[in-house]
């Protein structure tokens, strides 16, 4: 059973007249006929009735055509699920670091839902490391995450570069006489990180571990702005992206540490699956209203260039 043939007996029925069915297949009258006929062979069954003139779907025929009708949406249906030009509608999910939650999220996803009314957004926060491994897995279809630059990103994964960013040290306003220090002077302060598994923390402590010195953890908790309303009580020091300080109602209460052996640099990722289909668009746009939601002076602008993981 050929997909034509279904289009040809649908436009007949619509039409009532295989000429007219034939003017908007762009077919001859008997190449129209043929795939009525064809169809016919397929199924095994007489679906017009040519006693008649013109001839008139029968009965059986009229059932069939219902049926063709629904066939051919869902075939339509699939062919626009995979065309990357087409507008994006349907389900996208999507993750987030917990890091980037914060930044500007309702206004982000307003965006979106503005640009994209037929799409139905779902978001999850988690580690870059699990968003990751989520969208290879299937249970996300892209994720924006924190990686270093030189991340070798698995087969079947298209990441995209997005940003470069700061990850800051930060303490209490005037805790500190100086603020050009090295860990050794300040690490008595203790911590207020996030849980185990952010990368953050463990760029941390392996540059404690590699000057002998012990990694003091005061307090642990999700949510950037959280964290830095504990830091600026003086209850520790704490590690924050630069565009999520910059966004922060807490940025005038903490100042913000050059670690001269400490520095961490990260790199903003969009990252989906190879084959993206229609919801490609949605994906780009999503990328590029982060970035615009993260501040200038914040984050570098990356080109536009895709690397494709070989499939």
């Amino acid at each position: 059973m050929k997909t034509e043939d279904l289009r040809a007996f649908d436009a007949v029925v619509r039409h009532g007249s295989i000429s007219m069915a034939a003017r908007e297949l762009g077919l001859t009258q008997p190449a129209t006929t043929r795939r009525i006929q064809s169809l016919e062979e397929a199924l095994g069954v007489q679906l017009l009735d040519r006693s008649i003139k013109p001839p008139k779907p029968s009965t059986l025929g009229l059932r069939v055509h219902a049926q063709t009708r629904a066939a051919l949406r869902e075939i339509d249906a699939l062919r626009h699920l995979v065309a990357t030009d087409a507008v994006p509608q349907g389900r996208l999910r999507m993750g987030l670091t917990h890091s980037m939650g914060s930044l500007g999220l309702v206004e982000l996803l307003l965006d979106v839902k503005a640009s994209f009314p037929d799409l139905q957004l779902q978001l999850c926060t988690d580690w870059s490391a699990r968003l990751v491994d989520a969208v290879l897995h299937g249970r996300l279809d892209a994720a924006a995450v924190f990686m270093p630059g030189s991340k070798v990103w698995a087969d079947g994964l298209a990441a995209q570069r997005l940003a470069s960013t700061e990850v800051l040290v930060v303490a209490a306003k005037g805790r500190f006489t100086r603020t050009s220090v090295r860990l050794r002077d300040v690490f008595e302060a203790g911590w207020v990180l996030n849980p185990d598994g952010c990368g953050f923390r463990a760029a941390l402590q392996r540059a404690l571990s590699e000057q002998g010195l012990p990694f003091q953890l005061n307090l642990e908790t999700h949510g950037s702005e959280l964290q830095l309303s504990l830091v600026a009580a003086g209850l520790g020091l704490g590690l924050v992206a630069r565009p999520a300080l910059q966004s922060s109602r807490l940025a005038e209460s903490l100042d913000v540490l050059s670690v001269r052996d400490f520095s961490l640099a990260l790199d903003v990722w969009m990252v989906s699956p190879s084959a993206q289909g229609n919801l490609q668009r949605a994906i780009e746009h999503f990328g590029a209203a982060l970035v615009r939601g993260m501040s200038p002076a914040g984050t570098e602008p990356a080109a536009r260039a895709t690397r494709r993981a070989k499939r």
